[in-house]
This record gives C-alpha cells, sequence and structure tokens, in this order.
C-alpha cells in the first residue's frame, strides 16, 4: 500500500484555524458553543479546536465526548460524557476526524437529537464525498475526491500539535 502525504502539520494547524474562525464568525451571538468530538482523531481534533476559539475569542466553548462504534453503531450502546440537559438549547458541533459514509457522524448527530440542541453542526478534517447516508460536513479542512478502495489516515498526537501530525492518502 502506498501512502501519499496530503496534508502535514502545518497545513493541519492552518486548517484548524480556519475552521475555527469560522465557528466564531457563525456563531458569535451564543451564549455556549459546545464541541463534541468523537472519540479518537475526531476527540483530538475537538480539543486542538477548542484551544485555538479559546486563544482567539471570548465565547464560551465547551468540550465534550462521544463514544460509539464507528463499524456497526447499533451494535454498542453510544457513550457520552454529557447528559440531555447539558445540550438543551445549546449551539452543538460534532466533530470527527474523515467523513466517509456519513454513518459514525449520523449516528452522533441522532444521539445528540435527543437532547434538543438548538442547533447541530458537523466538522471534519477531510471531507472524502462519498456519502451514503443523508449528511454533510458544515465545516471541513479538505474535500478530497478518492476512489472507494482509498483510504485517508489522519495522525493527530494526543500532546497537542506536532510536526508529525499529518494526513495521509493509502492507495
Amino acid at each position: 500500500m502506498k501512502k501519499n502525504k496530503i496534508l502535514d502539520s502545518d497545513q493541519i494547524q492552518r486548517k484548524l484555524q480556519r475552521i475555527a474562525r469560522e465557528f466564531i464568525e457563525a456563531h458569535h451571538t451564543e451564549k455556549e458553543l459546545i464541541l463534541i468530538g468523537i472519540e479518537g482523531q475526531g476527540l483530538e481534533m475537538a480539543s486542538r479546536l477548542l484551544q485555538i476559539v479559546q486563544s482567539i475569542s471570548q465565547v464560551n466553548v465547551r468540550l465534550e465526548k462521544i463514544k460509539l462504534n464507528k463499524k456497526a453503531p447499533l451494535d454498542s450502546e453510544i457513550v457520552s460524557s454529557f447528559s440531555q440537559a447539558d445540550l438543551h438549547d445549546k449551539v452543538v458541533i460534532v466533530i470527527d476526524d474523515v467523513l466517509y459514509s456519513g454513518k459514525t457522524l449520523i449516528y452522533a448527530v441522532k444521539h445528540i437529537l435527543e437532547s434538543d440542541p438548538k442547533g447541530v453542526y458537523t466538522t471534519v478534517l477531510v471531507d472524502r464525498i462519498h456519502r451514503s447516508f443523508p449528511i454533510r460536513a458544515d465545516y471541513f479542512g479538505l474535500t478530497l475526491s478518492t476512489h472507494l478502495k482509498e483510504n485517508i489516515s489522519v495522525n493527530l498526537s494526543k500532546s497537542g500539535p506536532t510536526s508529525d501530525d499529518s494526513v495521509y492518502l493509502d492507495t
């Protein structure tokens, strides 16, 4: 399998900066934004976006997490760090690393909708455009048209931005 680097650490950081600024621009009148990272690389991305928003804005922003089986969401319970009351009438932004078929995002959004939020938006670093479910990325770093057999791998260090952060297209 051949790995082609499509984003390096600096490019990822610039994309996250832009996404954070889009959050602030679109939701500057909100009292609080809730970023919900999907466990794994989505949670790391959400953590970084939280730090960026806090460093450039006065918007109150909170980080939560959600864990679900990405391959078979109905086979196990969805576990989250928030209660339904935490999200009621709040703007929620669900964050994952890559949008493939849309299955992970749509099940995460379904779970969040039970809390009656004011609005739910989705964010990914890479949108592959191969959706099988009716969901889209409201905020994204890169849109990439790939073949179905190709894979996108996102590597974000849990210790924060490092020179090892990267996104690869595996062909």
